[in-house]
């Protein structure tokens, strides 16, 4: 009966973590212990991964920590809005011969360009903005690994109060040499994600969700 009642527990603690979960937008000068980002790391370091796509490398994952004010952190923030200008050229120019994703890629495009001018959300305006780098194997499935262990990081920074907010700008930077020798990373060897980490100055309302029993169908 002890062990059921300790598990109910840490089902309903579970529960809470998921529910409580928001993307932060606004930070806290205020710098997260370095413990607490250790934390957070560990979690992604023990989420799933493809072992057979990189032959169950050593070297499968990398954590980088730039924290907000370092002079690394102000060369990253350049080398990304600089990729954000290139990229809503490039989208531009791509909607300007496609009717279709002139119409779908809008709100995008617009995002692009708010980010080439004035910097891309995430990357120094958090204490930390946090890359992992998974090994690129085949097939090639590390988006679905970094995908797993930003999770596993976003819930463990749930549970200890600190806010998160997934830099997704950063998948676009793997190729490039100059925002790659700053992490010591080969360009093209690892897939990247990213996240800013940090107390929030703001919460989030709750997200709206359907109840399970209108977007589940049990097959006989």
């Amino acid at each position: 009966m002890n062990d059921l009642k300790i598990s109910k527990e840490c089902s309903d603690t579970f529960d809470n973590i998921i529910e409580t979960r928001r993307s932060v937008r606004f930070f806290k000068d205020e710098m997260p212990p370095k413990e607490s980002i250790e934390d957070i790391i560990k979690a992604g370091l023990f989420a799933p991964y493809a072992a057979q796509a990189v032959n169950e490398s050593e070297y499968f994952r990398k954590f980088i920590v730039i924290p907000k004010n370092s002079e690394k952190m102000k060369e990253i923030a350049e080398i990304a809005k600089n990729k954000a200008k290139l990229m809503s050229e490039q989208l531009k120019a791509q909607m300007e011969k496609n009717p279709y994703l002139k119409e779908k890629g809008k709100s995008f495009s617009k995002r692009l360009e708010l980010f080439a001018n004035k910097g891309v959300l995430g990357i120094g305006t958090a204490p930390y903005y946090i890359v992992v780098a998974e090994k690129k194997g085949f097939p090639p499935v590390e988006q679905q690994s970094l995908a797993h262990c930003l999770q596993n990081m976003w819930l463990k920074a749930t549970s200890l109060d600190i806010g998160f907010h997934i830099v997704s700008a950063t998948t676009q930077m793997g190729e490039d040499e100059d925002f790659c020798e700053i992490l010591g990373i080969n360009p093209g060897e690892f897939g990247l994600n990213g996240c800013a980490v940090g107390y929030p100055k703001e919460i989030p309302p709750k997200t709206s969700r359907p109840a399970v029993d209108e977007v589940t169908k049990w097959m006989d």
